[in-house]
């Protein structure tokens, strides 16, 4: 009896050293086939920014099929996450999605573009388009922002910032990379309201998004030309050539932007004024940055818009050329800022259904 125990024992230990060492066998193969790893960055995929990244459009906008979420600071946001590339170091790549509720107060870099608007075209943002009521910004990085109005509380909205802090070194263009920092940022927004329940519109799948203009080709053309947001001022044509201004860069008329922008340049090709319009929890923050203390010239009017109970706000700048460190338009025009700024944001009004609006008289 002892002889069969012996072996019996023997038998059992060769079958667990057996087991132990195909197990060791099989989790060495996952490892340095790297199935183990690929397993591991799905799963801080599936899990960043408390589950709402969308991941869609991850691989164009880092320009790699392989890329991993970890950890952001998040303790002024609903939810934040960092996605980047394993050789991040080598060749960049990395987006920080950011999530809010519009009655957060926004943070010091979510504000810092509204106090730039003076500062030639730093300003500046596009339309995403596509029906999105988002933007994209460039300013030496790309952002991306959409606002989510909340249908069933109209005090309420989502936003959404994607922002990419490492441009993929080895993309050969800029507009794979941007559309998929869009579809990243759409998407997770439309997917964390839904989470969060939050009732809103949302648009089509992006397809195409490319740097604001002049970033991009558009040279500045004759003001009687105008067709987009700067449509409104073709009847001013005469008065902003008065004003040193007769040339212009507009982006493509949008009803759902949260911002939009149209710029008058002189003759020399240098922005002199910039209008803006703002509308929802854009308006708000905008509102929320101290212009009181600046010594910019701008001017700046309101409407009741249906969308939100927050106030349209719009906007025109006298604007400053760092490159020169002096002003295009030498002398502001206080009579032609008001009759601009005025023929604008009516006709933005109009385009969205928004009422009452009135120039503000600064204090």
């Amino acid at each position: 009896m002892k002889i069969f125990a012996s072996r019996r024992q023997r038998l059992v230990g060769w079958s667990v050293g057996g087991i132990l060492l195909t197990l060791y066998i099989v989790a060495q193969a996952l490892y340095s086939t790297g199935v183990y790893a690929s397993w591991r960055d799905q799963r801080s995929l599936d899990s960043a920014c408390d589950g709402t990244l969308a991941q869609g459009g991850l691989g164009d906008a880092l320009n790699s099929s392989h890329v991993r979420a970890g950890a952001a600071d998040d303790s002024e946001y609903l939810a934040a996450c960092l996605i980047n590339r394993p050789d991040t170091g080598r060749h960049g790549g990395a987006l920080q999605l950011m999530l809010r509720w519009s009655d957060q107060s926004a943070t010091s870099e979510a504000l810092a573009p509204f106090s730039r608007n003076a500062n030639g075209l730093q300003g500046q943002a596009a339309p995403l388009g596509n029906g999105w009521p988002g933007y994209v910004r460039y300013d030496g990085s790309a952002q991306v922002v959409v606002a989510l109005d909340c249908q069933n509380n109209k005090n309420r909205a989502l936003v959404a910032y994607g922002d990419l802090i490492q441009w993929p070194d080895d993309a050969k263009t800029t507009e794979p990379v941007l559309t998929g920092l869009g579809r990243v940022t759409t998407e997770s927004a439309q997917k964390a309201a839904a989470k969060y329940g939050c009732q809103a519109q949302g648009g089509r799948q992006l397809t195409h998004v490319s740097l604001p203009s002049p970033n991009g080709t558009t040279a500045p053309q004759q003001l009687a030309q105008a067709q987009g947001s700067c449509v409104a001022l073709r009847g001013l044509a005469g008065q902003a050539s008065d004003a040193g201004t007769p040339d212009f860069v507009e982006y493509p008329a949008d009803a759902h932007t949260p911002q939009v922008n149209c710029y008058l340049f002189t003759p020399a090709g240098k922005p002199g004024y910039g209008l803006y319009a703002y509308y929802g929890v854009v308006a708000k923050d905008f509102e929320s940055v101290n212009l009181a203390n600046r010594s910019d010239d701008y001017a700046l009017a309101t409407a009741r818009c249906p969308q939100s109970d927050e106030e349209a706000v719009f906007a025109l700048y006298h604007l400053y050329d760092r490159d020169t460190d002096s002003y295009p338009v030498r002398h502001y025009s206080a009579s032609f800022a008001k009759s601009a700024l005025k023929a604008f944001a009516e006709h933005e009004a109009k385009q969205r259904g928004c009422t009452n609006v009135r120039m503000m008289s600064r204090s």
